[in-house]
């Protein structure tokens, strides 16, 4: 490595530093590229012009910016964008012209450009000329970087950052080198290769003059590789050539289409949502040396969390069983194994988030990995459980078992140290200086509030962490009782009950007649009307009586805005239909509430919250469902749907939403260990009058589903069978 490192000098004069800034708008058209464990965020014309390190555009790659900077111009001027699109995920295809310029007639040039992700950035610039005569055209390539870690163009400020690097010799003439010596001494490369005629390289910019006859075509081709101490940082080996990584990335994603459930209805715009939630679940996979999984989100959490790859998993298991099986083990080997305030980590927890950028690298953020969740643990026995429920995968049961042992005796250490006012309750509190101050799904540090607006105190035991513990222990009896550990089963239903018994008491808000968000450590209720409740709908915790105030409440106006359930109820004294967890709409939240409210029996509040998901989808470029969005009440079914500034897209939790969505209206209720597919009360919206599901996994069987809906009912019936698994249906 050493004799390696010798190859470059520090760059007194970074590129980077002698980039003008562009300030645009927080929300400028942007457009982004996936594939595995790299994502590229660019403008409308493939384009990320250089600017502050805090600009979210470049090339991603491990928690890394090793681009920070691509412009191509065309005779100095920026071309015209005609069409484009990057619905394939991870390929973008621009139709460009040119502009106004003293030598080129307007609109003489077409300008194809395609970008695809694979291992790499791959890069295809066709121009053609469609003038009479011939022209003069010069095309220049800008590079630039500042390998910036993705922490910091989030906004953390470092006190001291590694060195920019130059090569000590000049490379070859078809290659431009940017390089970065990180404080932990790994060396970071971008190394663009050139095709075709090598241009004339000036610094970090790459330059090609050339007279293109009438109506005929010129063509370059370039290949970005990401290096780490000389190796590939990408967990996707690169192919060589441009053809090469788009037919490995289109063959990677319609093999996993071609496996999975496909779902179809008679109405367009459904189908259209449909596939592109499908697409941007596969782009969001996420292969890391130590397993599979899903990634959070891009750009800010385009890496490992707990709980958005189990909530994602859950939300997909009638799509493919196997991401959830994939995501179980991957959350298992990383589960804690010493008591480390640092990171808050303690033996039995899961993890919240991992990161593998220089900041974390040099210690100076505990996310390595981080296990500040409260809620990820009981998560994953809940995924455990419903996973062999759909699959009867009893060796992945047995293989994980000593995990959900530790994982159970961890929630029971948690519970027994609790203040005596909230002992057995699940909370959370604060270890690592550096970590989240609330650990729930809700983890921004003012979204924990009373109703008069002032922050709760530590410890929390919120609500549907508590509804979490309870299914986890109803299930894992379950478990525990196909494993042959009665005792283990009655202790665990045992257990159960008491929580509820209790929860119904101190949580309950009787002059609200409603849920408590939370208890605070010294066992008070933390009153805010918020969407927290509607997650215990679907864990049982919730007497009935509770379960049918809670569904009423989540569909009243200062909770449902019109175009979905707030975070927290407009009357509430800290709302804000723009904070990000104190007023907006989440379609995660939304998803989990509509599948309670069809556990609750409130068909009709499942359809309209499922049914204005689906129509927020079909007003989204690429019909894309956000991370979230604002809260601001609908006052007609035209009025406008306002974006979150710097939400997430695409983000897996909302990707799965509306697969959670059609469980609950088809309501099916999988039991493989019996051989058994139950299918109760479907109901079709009234906007679809027929739903297909081909390939569905239940067990070792395959079965093609059809539902049509008739004036107020809707009928099933199984049109194809692989196996021998049995099918109730009940109307």
């Amino acid at each position: 490595m050493l004799a390696y490192l010798e190859q470059f000098v520090v760059d007194e004069e970074p590129s980077v530093a002698r980039s003008a800034p562009v300030h645009r708008e927080v929300g400028f058209p942007k457009q982004t590229l996936k594939e595995n464990d790299l994502f590229m965020v660019c403008d409308l014309l493939g384009n990320m012009p250089a600017g502050e390190i805090t600009n979210e555009l470049g090339l991603f790659c491990a928690d890394t910016r090793y681009l920070s900077c691509l412009e191509l111009e065309l005779n100095g001027e920026p071309p015209v964008l005609l069409s484009g699109t990057a619905d394939a995920g991870y390929q973008a295809t621009l139709r460009m012209t040119n502009g106004s310029h003293e030598l080129l007639p307007q609109d003489s040039l077409s300008i194809n450009r395609q970008l695809v992700l694979c291992g790499g950035l791959f890069e295809t610039i066709t121009i053609t000329n469609y003038a009479t005569h011939a022209l003069a055209v010069t095309l220049n390539l800008r590079f630039g970087n500042d390998f910036a870690d993705i922490f910091e163009v989030r906004g953390l400020r470092r006190s001291e950052r590694g060195k920019m690097l130059r090569p000590a010799l000049p490379p070859p003439p078809d290659q431009l080198v940017l390089a970065y010596l990180g404080l932990d001494k790994s060396l970071l490369e971008t190394r663009i290769h050139f095709g075709g005629q090598p241009p004339r390289i000036t610094g970090t910019q790459a330059n090609w003059s050339f007279i293109l006859h009438a109506h005929q075509e010129w063509k370059i081709t370039y290949r970005a590789d990401l290096l780490k101490d000389g190796e590939p940082a990408s967990y996707t080996p690169p192919p060589a050539t441009f053809e090469q990584a788009q037919a490995t990335a289109f063959t990677a994603q319609q093999s996993w289409r071609n496996r999975v459930t496909c779902i179809s209805a008679d109405n367009r715009l459904f189908n259209e949502v449909l596939e592109r939630s499908a697409r941007d679940l596969f782009l969001l996979q996420l292969a890391m040396p130590e397993g599979r999984s899903i990634a959070a989100g891009v750009p800010w959490f385009a890496t490992l969390f707990g709980r958005d790859a189990l909530i994602t998993s859950a939300q997909t298991l009638m799509l493919d069983p196997a991401g959830a099986r994939d995501t179980l083990r991957l959350l298992a080997h990383f589960q804690g194994k010493e008591d480390n305030p640092w990171r808050d980590e303690q033996p039995g927890k899961i993890l919240h988030e991992i990161r593998r950028g220089e900041i974390a690298r040099c210690q100076e953020i505990p996310h390595t990995p981080y296990y500040g969740t409260i809620d990820a643990t009981p998560l994953w026995l809940m995924l455990l459980a419903e996973y062999f429920a759909w699959t009867a995968d009893i060796g992945l049961v047995k293989e994980l078992w000593p995990h959900a042992l530790a994982a159970l005796g961890w929630i029971e250490r948690m519970c027994r140290e609790q203040p005596p006012e909230i002992q057995g309750y699940l909370a959370y509190q604060r270890q690592s200086r550096q970590g989240l101050a609330n650990q729930g799904w809700k983890d921004s540090d003012d979204c924990i509030v009373t109703q008069h607006g002032m922050l709760a105190q530590e410890p929390i035991a919120l609500c549907e962490v508590q509804g979490y513990v309870y299914a986890s222990r109803v299930r894992m009896a379950w478990l525990a009782r196909h494993l042959g550990e009665d005792d283990l089963a009655r202790d665990l239903e045992h257990a159960a009950q008491n929580l509820k018994e209790r929860f119904n008491r101190d949580f309950w808000l009787v002059d609200q007649d409603y849920c408590a968000l939370a208890l605070d450590g010294k066992g008070q209720a933390v009153a805010s009307i918020t969407s927290n409740p509607g997650h215990c709908l679907s864990t049982g915790i919730l007497t009935p009586q509770h379960a049918r105030a809670v569904a009423e409440r989540l569909t009243a106006p200062d909770l449902f805005s019109g175009w979905g359930v707030r975070t927290l109820n407009a009357r509430s004294a800290a709302y804000n239909p723009i904070g990000y967890h104190t007023g907006t709409v989440w379609p995660h939240d939304n998803a989990i509430i509509a599948h309670g409210l069809r556990m609750a029996g409130q068909v009709s509040q499942m359809l309209e919250v499922g049914s204005v998901l689906f129509e927020v989808a079909q007003n989204q470029r690429y019909y894309r469902l956000p991370e979230l969005f604002c809260g601001f009440t609908r006052t007609d079914k035209h009025d406008l749907l306002a974006s979150y500034p710097v939400a997430c897209s695409p983000q897996a939790w909302a990707a799965g939403s509306l697969f959670q969505v059609l469980q609950a209206i088809v309501n099916l209720v999988p039991d493989a260990p019996s051989n058994r597919l139950r299918i109760i009360e479907p109901v079709l919206p009234d906007w679809m009058t027929q739903l297909e599901f081909r390939n569905l996994q239940v067990g070792t069987s395959v079965l093609d589903l059809e539902f049509e809906r008739t004036h107020r009912a809707t009928a099933c019936r199984v049109t194809n069978k692989r196996g021998n698994i049995r099918v109730i249906i009940e109307s």
